[in-house]
């Protein structure tokens, strides 16, 4: 793994920053979070603009509408991109981020050929259909089913914590094909349509009144055999493709966010005094600050770690697990330093002499979630202990 850039690297560092500077400035601020009209239009116009300038799938085939990128031009592609704060992926995240890797990976050409191209293009929005009530962490044991009916399968259940469900046309969804097998063999991997009878969406409000994730319920819902992708009752192992996807690659762009976090704080610590001196002259803190960042050094070289072993492989291994674990817990400690280092101001929404409070705290709540979504620390530790380290399976 080579990971040194090159003249040619350094050519498509200066051609990606430059587009990014004109671009980005011009695609507007993004709109409210629960304008969701506006959103949509926002995230998809600016995915349209990434497909039209060459930029989008950086590490997609070309033959699907990416720029096959090498392994050090995709580590610059996420450098630049989360310097020029350009845009997050938004409600294309599922399509773009595992959705579409995992039907360039297990789906039949007349998949590829139907949504991968819409996928890049921002022209096809995906939600997932994987948690509910009793299935969270234990995800083999959903109960939503799907029973063939002649050439369609009828679908039956309720899923949970679906993000942008309100404005997909596509759901990967996870159904029991097979009631009466082991709870891990029957399993089906299933591309749902959002727009057919029978799915009602119920949003969830945040804590932070947020109205990203809903409830969706299905009742005799039908769609064609050949929305099924891999084998009948092999959904199992599809889906441990799409989460290799969801907790390696998937966090790149947050994780090099993190490095700005870090720097953010140690400018504000700068210019905040406390009594006769600045923050920052407090040696104990710069020894933290310190630490957080030589392990933040460490993180990305396990980013190049994954993309190396994508590059070879076609998908993240299992050492995504381990990554999603780290960038979980670090993450977590580096946005309680900065609510830490700012005091009582972080407890405030509204900015306070010019300090980045209300930044400092919705960075802290959201890494709570991490230790859950995309499977939870729990289960990243048995995944690390059985399948790396090939410890005992826990009873």
């Amino acid at each position: 793994m080579d990971l040194r850039y090159s003249k040619s690297d350094e050519e498509f560092r200066a051609e990606l920053r430059a587009w990014l500077e004109v671009e980005v400035p011009k695609h507007g601020t993004e709109p409210e979070q629960n304008d969701w009209e506006s959103r949509l239009e926002y995230d998809t116009s600016w995915q349209r603009k990434l497909f039209e300038a060459g930029f989008a799938g950086i590490n997609w085939p070309v033959e699907y509408g990416g720029r096959d990128a090498s392994l050090s031009e995709q580590l610059i592609y996420y450098e630049e991109y989360a310097r020029s704060k350009a845009p997050y992926v938004g409600v294309n995240f599922v399509g773009l981020l595992h959705g579409g890797p995992t039907l360039m990976a297990e789906g039949t050409e007349a998949q590829k050929e139907k949504h991968i191209p819409r996928i890049i293009r921002g022209e096809e929005i995906w939600c997932q259909g994987f948690s509910e009530p009793t299935a969270g962490s234990d995800l083999a044991s959903l109960r939503t089913r799907a029973e063939r009916d002649g050439d369609e399968y009828v679908i039956n259940g309720h899923k949970i914590w679906t993000s942008f469900a309100q404005v997909s046309d596509y759901c990967e969804l996870l159904a029991r094909t097979d009631p009466d097998t082991k709870k891990h063999a029957g399993i089906s991997w299933l591309i749902l349509p959002m727009d057919v009878p029978g799915i009602e969406i119920r949003p969830l409000p945040t804590l932070k009144g947020e109205l990203d994730f809903s409830e969706v319920f299905f009742e005799d819902v039908r769609i064609p055999v050949d929305s099924l992708v891999g084998k009948e009752n092999d959904g199992w192992r599809v889906t441990n493709v799409t989460l290799r996807f969801e907790r390696g690659t998937a966090f790149a762009s947050e994780m090099y966010k993190l490095q700005e976090i870090l720097a953010r704080l140690k400018k504000t610590l700068q210019a905040t005094t406390r009594w006769e001196a600045t923050a920052w002259d407090d040696a104990a803190l710069r020894r933290e600050v310190g630490h957080l960042q030589a392990e933040l050094d460490s993180l990305w070289a396990m980013l190049k770690l994954a993309i190396s072993e994508t590059s070879k492989t076609g998908m993240p291994g299992l050492g995504a697990s381990a990554m999603k674990l780290y960038y979980t817990d670090l993450a977590q400690r580096v946005t309680q330093l900065c609510v830490g280092a700012i005091g009582r101001a972080a407890l405030s929404r509204s900015p306070l002499e010019g300090l980045p409070d209300a930044d400092f705290l919705g960075a802290d709540l959201q890494p709570l979630s991490l230790s859950i979504a995309g499977g939870s620390s729990q289960i990243q530790r048995n995944i690390i202990a059985e399948r790396i380290l090939g410890h005992p399976k826990e009873r």
